[in-house]
């Protein structure tokens, strides 16, 4: 089996990689390094530099490869900035999808497995549950569900199998901690290696259900084999959410830091964003027995900070409309 993985030098992608590889998979990884690390992909698979809006790239890509399937990981995922780099978002989250989804209708590929959010659900309706109508706040999340509908569009149009997993708020090894836009567990190890402050948007009440990689990559990657999946929508990760004032207090437990927590001006977000996983749990085998408790996923995930030690954070260098912007964003 030869499969394509898209932004396998990022986070959930580098995961879903190294499944696949364990799974006997051979394994391209197309990833344009703008969020990822090529470190981070394994070295039993080939690695092609460049991006998803490269057309020609994917034609030939995908006539010298044959590819059996497709996972789409490849994103910029900063959901809270999206509203300031609209069209940089579009550009990249839904024509870098479509060339993909092009390109595996012309191939004749088997399945393709797509990473969505549930950013598309909006707000007010929890839990999120996969036969809700979907009412995403942001553009992240409108481009996400755009490409889902897309997807759904060619299967009906032209055969192609999907299928469309809504991960949230997912944490671990790999993550890129030098990123000041998403990934609150990131950012807030990234910050007390530093000695500094703790940075929350409004009083921290936002809840989420934190999401530990080894919960939600092994599904993506072994979902091809499980043809019940197919043409079909999951919600993916944990199970109980926390408030991000709640998780602040346990990353400084973890980290056994004694940093304050700075309050900042409140952003336009989603408040409360939890979803419901008896879909998940119909379909695959999941043993719930074995899902990583928060306080074990941040340990797990600290170890690896260590290593991977402090990371500058880098400003976004395409900003399309600053009113509205968070002040925090534009300090150096």
């Amino acid at each position: 089996m030869k499969s394509l993985v898209t932004g396998g030098a990022g986070f959930i992608g580098a995961h879903v990689t190294n499944r696949l590889i364990e799974l006997g998979h051979s394994v391209v990884v197309l990833d344009d390094l703008s969020g990822g690390f090529q470190e981070n992909v394994n070295p039993k698979a080939k690695f092609v530099m460049g991006s998803v809006n490269d057309y020609p790239l994917l034609e030939k890509l995908f006539a010298d490869e044959k590819f059996d399937y497709v996972y789409h990981l490849a994103a910029y995922a900063a959901e809270g900035l999206s509203h300031f780099i609209k069209r940089f978002n579009y550009n990249n989250n839904v024509i870098g999808s479509i060339n993909l989804i092009n390109q595996s209708v012309i191939h004749k590929i088997k399945c393709f497995v797509f990473t969505s959010s549930i950013a598309v659900y909006g707000k007010g309706q929890l839990p999120m549950r996969e036969d809700m109508i979907p009412m995403p706040e942001d553009p992240y999340g409108i481009a996400k569900y755009c490409v889902e509908m897309d997807l759904k569009n060619t299967h009906e149009m032209f055969g192609l199998d999907y299928i469309i997993f809504r991960p949230h708020n997912v944490y671990g090894e790999y993550q890129n901690l030098g990123d000041r836009y998403r990934n609150v567990v990131g950012i807030f190890m990234n910050q007390l290696m530093q000695g500094k402050p703790l940075t929350i948007f409004g009083d921290g009440s936002q809840t989420r259900a934190f999401s530990y990689i080894d919960d939600v990559a092994p599904y993506i990657a072994e979902s091809v084999n499980n043809t019940k999946a197919y043409n079909q929508v999951f919600n993916i990760g944990g199970d109980k959410d926390y408030s991000v004032k709640e998780l602040a207090s346990e990353v400084i437990k973890v980290m056994k830091a004694e940093q304050p927590i700075r309050f900042l001006d409140s952003r336009n977000e989603v408040q409360h964003a939890y979803s419901d996983h008896s879909k998940l749990k119909s379909v695959f085998s999941v043993n719930e027995n074995k899902f990583t408790s928060l306080n074990n996923g941040l340990q797990k995930m600290l170890n690896w900070a260590k290593t991977a030690g402090v990371k500058k954070s880098k400003k976004f260098g395409n900003i399309e409309i600053t009113e509205k912007l968070p002040k925090i964003w534009l300090e150096d």
